[in-house]
């Protein structure tokens, strides 16, 4: 009997416990729930990125849907704006989450659709730019929906937003309920992947990425699948959203910008494309590492006399190390074993 994954599973249930005891309050474990949700986000643009092999550089607008759409539903801002809503619902809508979280990935996969539609025929760099621009159109959709009517808030972002309290831990500490969620919600999702992975749409995929005049001829419906890939990346964005909504308590256009883009393909690339296990690793690095690089930019502020600036400096290493990386292991850090199914 294999015990390692038993033991893994373990280790991760008494992850919060031990970090208690050990007095490193709550400061780590919130990096471990952003990090959390990054890897949900790595996960869904893998299937497009990594199964697919459909370039997308606007992931960022699904997530930025899903978290709208939870600051909607979950706070006084529609009250506060339209009478008709604050003649019903005067303290705001405040809808549970188990409710938000499926209406967040059908938006979310609607989008994607729409995204995906147009975008058909479109391939390499030229898919790249038009997807760069759908999450520029969201972003820039969302800084500037303060009027005529005031939907988003504008630049000011959207507050109180009711956060999670779930069922049976009331008890613990709210990093640790959020931990136990995002924890829960990973493994449906690497669960989810992996099935599709091996499964025959996962195998029409991966013979479109391969060669997709080869997959026409072999009876595959091209457009189908590239939409299914589309939509069921873009639903694990928008529950991500969701789920980071309702973690901070407040959500604004700076939240989505095109670095966050960036940053997620780049988990995706560093870890090894269409390889769970290397696109979990990648995300959890990518998503600690600015954290854990503080106690190294501080010194090396020191050392030049403030003149660079510590949150910069942290990007710089950040750079540096993922260069390092990609000239090293090319295929990521965590690659398809050689000889596995192509």
């Amino acid at each position: 009997m294999n015990l390692k994954p038993l033991l893994f599973t373990l280790a991760l249930l008494a992850l919060p416990p031990l970090g208690t005891l050990a007095g490193l309050g709550d400061g780590p474990l919130r990096i471990i729930d952003l990090a959390l949700l990054y890897v949900m986000l790595a996960l869904g643009l893998n299937i497009v990125v990594g199964y697919a092999g459909l370039l997308d550089l606007g992931y960022v607008a699904f997530y930025a849907l899903g978290a709208y759409l939870f600051a909607l539903l979950a706070s006084p801002q529609l009250s506060e704006s339209f009478e008709a809503v604050a003649a019903r619902f005067p303290g705001g809508l405040h809808l549970p989450l188990w409710g938000v979280i499926p209406a967040a990935a059908l938006l979310a996969a609607l989008a994607g659709l729409l995204l995906g539609a147009p975008t058909l025929r479109l391939r390499g760099d030229y898919l790249a730019i038009v997807t760069l621009g759908f999450g520029e159109i969201i972003r820039v959709f969302m800084n500037n929906l303060d009027h005529p009517l005031n939907i988003t808030n504008g630049p000011r972002g959207i507050g109180q937003i009711d956060g999670i309290r779930v069922p049976g831990l009331g008890a613990l500490a709210p990093t640790t309920q959020y931990y136990y969620l995002f924890l829960l919600l990973v493994a449906l999702t690497v669960l989810l992947c992996h099935r599709m992975e091996n499964s025959r749409i996962g195998r029409a995929w991966m013979a479109i990425r391969e060669d997709e005049t080869a997959a026409k001829a072999m009876g595959i419906h091209v457009r189908d699948m590239k939409l299914l890939a589309f939509a069921m990346g873009a639903s694990f964005g928008g529950v991500s959203g969701a789920m980071f909504a309702a973690f901070q308590g407040f959500v604004s256009p700076e939240s989505f910008s095109l670095q966050e883009s960036v940053s997620i393909v780049a988990m995706v690339v560093l870890g090894g494309i269409g390889h769970i296990p290397g696109v979990v690793l990648g995300a959890l690095l990518l998503a600690a590492l600015p954290e854990a690089l503080r106690y190294l930019a501080g010194p090396l502020q020191q050392l030049t006399d403030g003149r660079l600036d510590a949150a910069i400096l942290r990007q710089l290493l950040i750079a540096l190390a993922m260069i390092v990386v990609m000239l090293l292991k090319p295929r990521g850090l965590w690659p398809t074993p050689e000889g596995g199914r192509r």
